[in-house]
């Protein structure tokens, strides 16, 4: 296929790698294959070192397989960007605060812990203390897009091990810029006034974090709710990519992690209305640019370079899970979870991290690591990689095991868990109707979730407390994210009879069984509402006619009790036709 650099120079690359996701993914999800495992593995086969290195020989090979990797590497980086915006999206910063023991406390444990045996095994094995000193930080450092994929599969962030383990990934994201800083130290043996220089870069990034933070919240939410109201999916993409992109270039232009900034934006947008909205723009996208990051991982892996250490590269891979694995399992324990919970999060947490390329680029290029050296642990990290997935189900049932046999229960961690709504009564349309429909719930202590389009609705109840959410009810993810499947009702009060009509048909496919109540503008409407759905409808103006007629008939001199009579009468009468279609 000819390549045309000026336009597209990695257009071959990407469709290939399209016409992947879309035989892959599918093929992966039919036969429950992990889909990390399903990406690495063909990277290995279809990049630069595999299937390629014959394409002298069978020329056609060049037409399916990636001979450069430049431009998938830069694409999958946006991947791990998008998944550090949605765990974001999944916190608050109170949340945050609350697991700031396990971040700091935790985190700096489990890094300087690991670091140490990994930097005395590289010291013993011939290396410079210098850099072994780099070694033991780089690989204390776990995969951040390996280990929340594997958590979100499980479900386990909804689990005191899962938000433990998250915590102390936030702060190994924290501590890649002063590795970074130490690597160029140690390359220029400047290590006289290296904690002085430290605890600048640290207060630093603290600072700018802050900054970020606080002047955020005060040009995010206004510019969604400027840039959001004609309601076109093109400009909420753009306004999501602005931000995410934005705030994570303002971090590497102040010297922090990209991820770092990416996260903080979805930190950002967790505490506005667009929320819900949001994540379920981003997911799609962020699914397709994790499989790159995956894909660009294993392309990096020469497996000619691994028949050259047949027996040093498995053990490597071994020693690094039994330390890091060992030291996260005590950490755990200390945390006070039970032993089983804390083998497996400590097994699911040691593989080497992304950052181990950036850092090994960073130190080769200073001379600090021989090409070499290099090679071999980028190949330990991206076997660790690829090992992790199986490791981690083994993890889980020896985990299960221990604490069947030994009898012992997890014991909860002193996090913020986020309560599961349940019972609960969505209101769709939060104009007059559903903001009475509403205070009528909480004065009886029924808990609420609203959705609406309007902006201004949204935009002006949300920072008062109250659950009130952008976004287009038409798209079922969004009911998913409000736990709609555990609702005790949906309520339609949309104003719009269309709106109303095509949102009615959304929820009943999705939600079969939910009790879907709606309001209708007239009776021609409430038939329609029926068809697509309804359990029960009220006709506005019906109603609004019965109360007029009541008035009449009291105003001409008939009796009160005769008039609500005749009114009831006509009610009951008007609705068993609506509710019979």
């Amino acid at each position: 296929m000819p390549e045309n650099h000026s336009v597209l120079p990695y257009l071959r690359e990407t469709l290939i790698f399209l016409a992947l996701a879309g035989i892959l993914i599918p093929i992966l999800q039919r036969y429950r294959v992990n889909q990390i495992l399903g990406f690495l593995a063909v990277g290995v086969l279809l990049g630069p070192y595999g299937l390629p290195l014959w394409a002298g020989h069978l020329p056609w090979l060049q037409n399916f397989t990636f001979i450069r990797i430049e431009g998938i590497v830069a694409l999958g980086e946006l991947g791990v960007l998008f998944l550090m915006f949605t765990i974001g999206l999944e916190l608050s910063a109170e949340r945050l605060w609350e697991l700031r023991r396990w971040v700091f406390g935790a985190g700096c444990a489990q890094v300087l812990l690991s670091a140490a045996p990994i930097a005395l095994v590289a010291l013993i094995a011939g290396n410079a203390i210098e850099t072994s000193i780099v070694l033991g930080l780089m690989l204390a450092l776990s995969s951040t897009a390996v280990v929340m994929q594997l958590m979100t599969e499980k479900n386990l962030l909804n689990q005191s091990v899962g938000q433990a383990n998250f915590s102390i990934l936030m702060l190994q994201d924290l501590a890649v810029v002063p590795i970074l800083l130490l690597t160029g130290l140690m390359s220029r043996g400047d290590t006289g006034n290296l904690l002085p220089l430290l605890f600048n870069v640290l207060l630093k990034s603290v600072l700018v974090i802050l900054l970020i933070y606080f002047m955020g919240r005060r040009v995010i939410r206004p510019l969604f709710k400027a840039l959001s109201q004609h309601h076109q999916p093109a400009i909420f993409m753009a306004l999501i990519l602005l931000s995410t992109l934005g705030i994570a270039g303002l971090t590497q232009y102040a010297g922090l992690s990209m991820a770092l900034g990416a996260f903080l934006a979805g930190l950002l947008l967790a505490e506005t209305e667009f929320r819900h909205e949001v994540e379920v723009t981003v997911e799609p996208f962020k699914s397709l640019l994790l499989g790159l990051f995956f894909l660009s991982v294993g392309m990096q892996t020469d497996l000619r370079a691994v028949l050259n250490f047949p027996f040093l590269l498995p053990m490597a891979v071994i020693g690094l899970f039994l330390i890091k694995a060992t030291v996260m399992a005590i950490v755990l324990r200390l945390g006070r979870h039970s032993w089983g919970r804390a083998i497996e999060g400590g097994l699911l947490m040691g593989q080497g991290g992304e950052f181990a390329f950036i850092v090994t680029g960073y130190a080769m290029a200073s001379h600090l690591f021989s090409p070499a050296l290099a090679q071999f642990v980028l190949l330990v990290v991206g076997l660790s990689m690829f090992a992790t997935p199986m490791i981690s189900r083994g993890g889980h049932l020896l985990g299960n095991w221990w604490d069947r046999h030994h009898k012992a229960a997890e014991a909860p961690l002193a996090l913020a868990q986020p309560e599961p709504m349940q019972d609960h009564v969505i209101i769709v349309g939060f104009g007059r109707m559903g903001q009475l429909l509403a205070e009528v719930l909480s004065g009886q202590g029924i808990r609420y979730a609203a959705i609406d389009i309007d902006m201004h609705r949204s935009t002006n109840r949300h920072p008062l407390g109250e659950p009130v959410y952008y976004g287009d009810v038409s798209r079922p993810e969004l009911l998913h994210r409000i736990h709609a499947s555990e609702a005790a009702a949906i309520v339609l009060t949309i104003d719009h009879p269309d709106a109303a009509l095509h949102a009615a048909r959304a929820i009943r496919r999705e939600f079969a069984d939910i009790p879907l109540l709606a309001r209708a503008h007239d009776e021609d409407h409430a038939h329609c509402l029926k068809q697509a759905g309804a359990n029960l409808v009220m006709p506005e103006a019906l109603e609004a006619g019965l109360q007029l007629s009541f008035f009449v008939l009291e105003a001409i001199g008939i009796t009160g009790e005769q008039a609500r009579l005749a009114v009831r009468n006509e009610r009951t009468a008007r609705l068993a036709v609506v509710q019979r279609h």
